[in-house]
């Protein structure tokens, strides 16, 4: 993480540098294509261009991912709530008051609604509920009558101040971990000299895969001269861009560490960790519950902002203008 964290941060900086390397020509109005484009001619200025719009549209497709499934357990967490239902998630999990569980062990396809119910009373309307309140059928669709209008909004400076708000999600997250951590406690094996259904290696021939995911995660390398151009002190945008990196990295290492290190291991695996860490905790865990709506929130102001973002930079490019 440290490493990868210097790394794109070094490659931003050039970027961040790169317009005003370029002698007697106004640069002010340049985004990175432009710059590429007169370095390397139109294949630099298209390739770019492609690469900058693939990593947009996947970053746009992985939050209406997490915010879907974000929406949908806060829907579940309301409706058992209101109906008083005492609900048994079908899949391994600890006992006690901090449960942990582990959807992956339910099998290859692990539920969406389905759950053991003990209730006194009609079960139709469950079932109505699990029939319009599906994670992937239904509540993404949802998501549209919400995000349509964002999106189409010219100025992206509301969501830029809006988004600080999002700085609260981030402070509840690293709460929420460190009280989680403080109540499980650390699960950690040292002994390598006896065998261990538990053991996890330090060295796996598939970490190359865990610096994928750390470039896609610090990558704003595409969009940050968008982002920077509005700032009223230029001169600190060096600075600025150090800070970020440094408590983004920091806060990547803080929960990383901290969730494995007190993932109940035994009785689970450190494999059923799930790639959105709040999926072990059960649905009806009240803490989970508000950092998903915190969550839900801060993605639901950032995805207009990454929208506004590829429709600048794709229509600049073609048109010559933002709005043609």
């Amino acid at each position: 993480i440290l490493l990868m964290g210097i790394l794109t941060l070094y490659c931003c900086y050039r970027v961040v540098k790169s317009r005003k390397m370029i002698p007697l020509i106004d640069t002010s109005n340049w985004e990175f294509p432009d710059v590429c484009k007169y370095y390397f001619g139109s294949f630099g200025q298209w390739s770019s261009l492609l690469f900058s719009m693939v990593s947009l549209v996947g970053a746009m497709v992985v939050y209406w991912v997490l915010m879907s499934n974000f929406l949908f357990n806060t829907g579940k967490f309301i409706y058992n709530f209101v109906h008083g239902i005492n609900v048994t998630d079908i899949v391994p999990g600890t006992n006690g008051s901090n449960k942990v569980i582990c959807p992956s062990a339910a099998g290859s396809h692990p539920p969406q609604n389905r759950s053991v119910m003990f209730f006194s009373g009609n079960s139709t309307g469950f079932e109505l509920f699990e029939e319009w309140w599906n994670k992937s059928q239904t509540v993404p669709f949802y998501l549209i009558a919400v995000l349509l209008p964002l999106l189409n909004l010219k100025s992206p400076s509301f969501f830029a101040k809006f988004n600080v708000l999002g700085t609260v999600s981030v402070v509840y997250l690293v709460f929420l971990v460190t009280v989680k951590a403080a109540h499980l406690g650390i699960h950690l094996e040292y002994n390598w000299f006896t065998e261990n259904d538990f053991f996890v290696p330090e060295f796996r021939i598939l970490f190359p895969q865990l610096t994928g995911i750390l470039t896609l995660a610090f990558f704003i390398h595409n969009c940050v001269i968008t982002l920077l151009q509005n700032n009223r002190n230029q001169e600190n945008n060096v600075r600025d861009l150090s800070i970020a990196y440094f408590l983004v990295g920091l806060t990547y290492l803080y929960v990383g560490v901290i969730i494995f290190a007190s993932f109940p291991s035994p009785p689970l695996s450190k494999e059923c960790i799930e790639q959105n860490f709040l999926d072990n905790f059960p649905s009806d865990d009240i803490m989970s519950f508000v950092a998903r709506i915190f969550l839900l929130f801060q993605m639901m102001t950032v995805y207009p902002l990454l929208g506004y973002l590829a429709r600048v930079q794709l229509l600049r490019q073609l048109f010559g203008n933002a709005y043609p």
